[in-house]
């Protein structure tokens, strides 16, 4: 649908109150649906076995994190996509084996204005952080690895997800996410969630009980406890340096940890910033935010603390690492989302954030661990990846490189497995085995050009023609629109829907005999919070999330609920006041064969 500014009275605008907050699936529910997902349409979680991901037999595309190694230097960055079990599942199946988990906070009872996602272009948002309390997000990660360790060796995906040198379908990790005070993080409350993530076992006991038949040979597995011992740290905007240093000593001293600090791209400065997103990359409709630049921490003092905390976390016996970058405060020019200020994401947070690495190269030498610097402080990535530069920003030494924006596009977690095989491709194309080899290959390039590292080179490029790619030109092309309004049986039945919600709210059915349209689209109420990206990819006018069929599996949030609705029980259907007639196409459409995924 066209993005013009919602008024506060449409159904995707600002539902604080009206919106519950997210209700997870149980975890005997989300295996149930794998099971029979599986067994009748040969897809988990609606992704498809052609989007599984397969480790490769003759490359070698894991990498160490902090120590830990991971089957694939791709994940899903602290974000929509790493919040609700299945989302990590389904980022798994696509071959992602490092997981940043969304920040938490001790503010668990977060209200989050709507709609917060916009990707019409390149990408903005105005979420920030977990909307689970910390005991249900705990809970969310345990039942992620409980899954990930009984897919991983259940039969019938083994043609699917194993191989490689190991048969299997590699070793993964989880990285935790916190934010965004000290006053926060030394609270009780979020030190009991890093001590559930580091021994998860009482967790692990009670959730075992719920295994369902299909998955009956695991009940006694021996799951990790272990969760994460590292943790990457997001701090407000505006966090003093000397908050940022307390922060990162007391969770190395405190909880044991490995730790990587999120830096913001205000460190290139405002004149900088101004210039590559508003002159060289011509996004001369972002107005970045001044005043942020004042409270955020300067260069020359970031580059004080790296080395101090460095230092601090090797004479414990701790590794640390840095994480670029967080997303750009701009002015909400668009007025589409309901806040007066947005974050920006995308192809323009890519060359600031390549542009940063490369000033803090030049300023730390042999401090960081990527090629011709050969340091030790880890770089992890978080800025515009994509399947077109994948490659290049590994070259350039990041590990990993994790995603947000791409995976709100069409797709959605459909597209990490082209992107791992592309990666692949590109490096059997030179006769490189590993990612050490494609870093030692794409550096002697760079020295045989003059330049000092690959970074240097990458960044020059970004900052010269080869940012062409990143510019408003190439990136102002809106999704397609229809004339036709959505209505809640009958589409164009594009699809979009289900693979660009990063919580797998929606899914689908073959239609019945005299509906129009191949297939009928219904949405899990539960896993929706509404964050507007379904409707902005939607072809046609109206909200997909609020149109289509809204199904519950809870009887209290049901209750708690307005609007149309359907509560699915043991003994059928039932229908909120005013949804009866609809009641019977949606009870037809869920007794057709593999019609209900809770089978």
């Amino acid at each position: 649908m066209t993005q013009a500014a919602l008024s506060k009275d449409h159904p995707g605008y600002g539902h604080i109150g009206e919106t519950a907050p997210l209700v997870p699936m149980s975890f005997g529910t989300l295996l149930r649906r794998v099971a029979n997902e599986f067994e009748q349409r040969k897809r988990i979680f609606d992704l498809p076995t052609g989007r599984f991901w397969k480790p490769n037999d003759d490359i070698d595309l894991g990498f160490d994190f902090l120590g830990r190694r991971a089957a694939t230097p791709v994940g899903p960055a602290a974000g929509p996509h790493s919040q609700l079990a299945q989302n990590i599942v389904l980022a798994w199946l696509g071959g992602s084996r490092l997981f940043e988990l969304k920040t938490v906070q001790i503010l668990d009872a977060l209200d989050i204005a709507r709609p917060c996602i916009d990707m019409q272009t390149i990408g903005y948002n105005i979420e920030w952080s977990q909307e689970l309390t910390l005991a249900q997000s705990l809970t969310e990660y345990v039942k992620a690895s409980m899954m990930l360790e009984m897919l991983g060796r259940w039969d019938p995906l083994a043609d699917f997800v194993h191989g490689g040198p190991t048969g299997g379908p590699g070793s993964h990790v989880f990285d935790m996410s916190v934010g965004y005070d000290l006053a926060g993080i030394s609270n009780e409350r979020v030190a009991a969630f890093i001590r559930g993530m580091k021994d998860a076992t009482a967790e692990i006991d009670i959730l075992r009980h719920e295994i369902p038949d299909a998955f009956a040979e695991f009940r006694d597995l021996d799951f990790n406890p272990v969760l994460s011992d590292t943790l990457t740290l997001s701090t407000f905007h505006g966090c003093p340096p000397e908050e940022i240093e307390q922060i990162t000593k007391h969770l190395i001293d405190v909880h044991d940890l490995d730790v990587i600090v999120k830096l913001n791209p205000t460190l290139l400065g405002y004149e900088q910033v101004c210039h590559l997103v508003n002159d060289h990359l011509g996004y001369t409709d972002v107005i970045v935010k001044q005043e942020a630049f004042a409270e955020d921490l300067h260069f020359d003092r970031g580059v004080e603390l790296i080395g101090e905390l460095r230092h601090y976390a090797a004479d414990r016996g701790r590794r640390f690492g840095i994480k670029l970058t967080n997303t750009l405060v701009v002015n909400n020019a668009k007025q589409w989302m309901p806040e007066d200020t947005m974050y920006l994401s995308g192809p323009p947070l890519h060359v600031l954030a390549m542009s940063l690495l490369d000033k803090l190269a030049n300023a730390l030498p042999n401090m960081f661990d990527i090629p011709g610097h050969d340091g030790d402080v880890m770089v992890s990535f978080s800025a515009g990846i994509a399947k077109t530069n994948l490659a290049e920003s590994l070259a350039a030494g990041v590990n990993p490189a994790t995603i947000c924006s791409d995976l709100l596009k069409p797709g959605g977690y459909g597209r990490l497995a082209p992107m791992l095989s592309a990666l692949a491709g590109t490096l059997r194309s030179v006769e490189a085995s590993n990612l050490a080899e494609w870093r030692s290959i794409n550096q002697a390039e760079a020295v045989a050009v003059g330049q000092p590292s690959t970074i240097a080179g990458y960044a020059a490029s970004l900052q010269g023609d080869g940012g062409e790619a990143y510019s408003l030109a190439k990136n102002e092309r809106t999704p397609r629109e229809v004339e036709s309004t959505l209505e809640m049986f009958g589409c164009v039945a594009c699809n979009l829907c289900i693979t660009v919600c990063p919580n797998d709210a929606f899914f689908s059915i073959p239609s019945l005999d005299g509906q129009a349209g191949r297939q009928q689209y219904l949405v899990w109420s539960e896993l929706c919070n509404e964050c507007g990206n379904c409707m902005t990819f939607c072809p046609e006018d109206g909200d997909p999330a609020m149109v289509k069929p809204r199904l519950y599996t809870d009887r209290d949030t049901f209750a708690g609920r307005s609007g149309q609705g359907f509560l699915l029980t043991a003994d059928g259907l039932e229908a909120r006041e005013g949804s009866e007639t609809d009641a019977t196409i949606v009870e037809a459409l869920l007794s057709k064969p593999g019609g209900n995924p809770l089978g």
